[in-house]
């Protein structure tokens, strides 16, 4: 990176390695090649050294993130002490680093575009949330920083329409940009026969809205009717979740099945453990804005299900080894997957048909193009025009994506 190109502040409300975490990074990179980038993080995380891998350089900085904890006054307090000790280092950021303009990625970080507007420059937020069974109270604070912002970046056209059943106004400065999601180097095909226990995978925080106690459930369902399987859990809690952890780990040692289900905790790469199962189960029993999991299980080649609404249907739609079902229902989670078992040879040819549309669709490059056109007309530097709402290579229709148990 040069200091002559034109300066952009990253902004990013965490340093984990999760889905966000992971679309951050590749933003970030994109940005890189046309900007001299700089990302503010919270604190400290594995997402630090992934973006110091890719050449990007990386600061901390204390900023108020808007999450559930802030309805309760202890949160409330929190939020409040983040945003006043952490507006001055902020506004020192922006005037240093945000010349060209300020990427604010996720709507949880509206101190964010109040402060760029005081510095005197110009944001975009990406919106990667669509909360739409949240308080309202909660929903309207989220939608404050897409408002100050002057122009709004979605993940999905799920996403984008949730955001404007709070602030109708903001689609006409809106755009739909589709993840980026970046590809295994080598795509392990499915193996050829299930011999042996089916390899059932959940890849997720471990969180009662994520769904693994629906996977666990489905997982007593097929024992019950005769269906060797296993489960592995990938993923870990959220500070202060750990009691569901417990929970879940409890539901498990009492129902028997503490060999059949491993927990595997957090790792960087997802793709081993997609390697190693046959079905992957995307099991959230509340909305999803997109659905990065479920978009890498099809990159994976490996038969997909997921829950029936939200962000996860437009992720999937097309793919005709992925089926949509009712969310939190085991039986019929269990019969989708039966399904898979059953007609193992067409599930297995279709997943490594689709992991090479998913390759098209989500590209890395395409990706790129559109979000830095959308930050260069920003910033005013306008070579790059802001693209126009992208049309996937397949139509996102309801039909096309397999529906398992019952109507929509």
């Amino acid at each position: 990176m040069t200091t002559a190109r034109p300066r952009v502040l990253v902004v990013h409300p965490g340093a984990e390695l999760y889905g966000a975490d992971r679309v951050l990074a590749a933003s970030a990179s994109a940005l890189a090649t046309r900007f001299d980038v700089t990302v503010a993080l919270p604190g400290d995380g594995p997402l630090v050294g992934e973006l110091r891998s890719r050449g990007l350089r990386v600061v901390t900085c204390r900023m108020p993130v808007l999450r559930n904890s802030a309805l309760r006054p202890r949160g409330a307090l929190r939020l409040l002490a983040d945003a006043v000790l952490g507006a001055v280092p902020a506004f020192r950021l922006l005037r240093s680093a945000g010349e060209a303009g300020v990427y604010v990625n996720t709507l949880t970080l509206p101190s964010w575009p109040l402060l760029a507007r005081l510095a005197g420059r110009r944001s975009v937020c990406h919106v990667h949330e669509a909360e739409q069974s949240a308080p309202r109270l909660l929903r309207i604070g989220m939608a404050v920083c897409p408002a100050l912002a002057d122009r709004v970046v979605a993940n999905s056209r799920f996403s984008l329409d949730v955001l404007a059943q709070t602030a109708p106004w903001l689609r006409r400065r809106s755009t739909v940009v589709y993840n980026a999601v970046t590809a295994p180097d080598e795509v392990v095909p499915p193996r050829a026969e299930l011999d042996g226990p089916v390899r059932l995978l959940f890849v997720g925080r471990l969180s009662p809205r994520k769904g693994p106690q629906v996977a666990v459930a489905t997982l007593q369902e097929l024992l019950a009717r005769g269906v060797d399987a296993r489960l592995q859990l990938l993923g870990s809690v959220f500070e202060g979740y750990e009691w569901f952890e417990d929970e879940l780990r409890a539901t498990v040692a009492g129902a028997g099945l503490t060999d059949r289900v491993e927990f595997l905790g957090f790792r960087s790469s997802v793709w081993p453990a997609l390697a190693a199962s046959d079905v992957v189960l995307v099991p959230s029993v509340m909305e999803e804005s997109f659905g990065l999991t479920a978009v890498e299980a099809v990159l994976a080649a490996r038969p997909l299900v997921v829950s029936d609404g939200s962000g996860l249907r437009e992720a999937a739609a097309g793919y005709a080894s992925a089926q949509a079902v009712v969310p939190g229902d085991a039986v019929r989670w269990a019969d989708a997957v039966q399904r898979v078992v059953t007609d193992w040879g067409t599930f297995r040819r279709a997943a490594v048909a689709d992991a090479a549309e998913a390759r098209t669709r989500h590209a890395q490059q395409h990706y790129a193009e559109q979000l830095v056109g959308v930050v260069a007309a920003l910033s005013g530097h306008r070579d790059v025009a802001v693209p126009p709402l992208p049309t996937p290579r397949r139509p996102v229709d309801p039909s096309a994506v397999t529906t398992a148990g019952g109507s929509r």
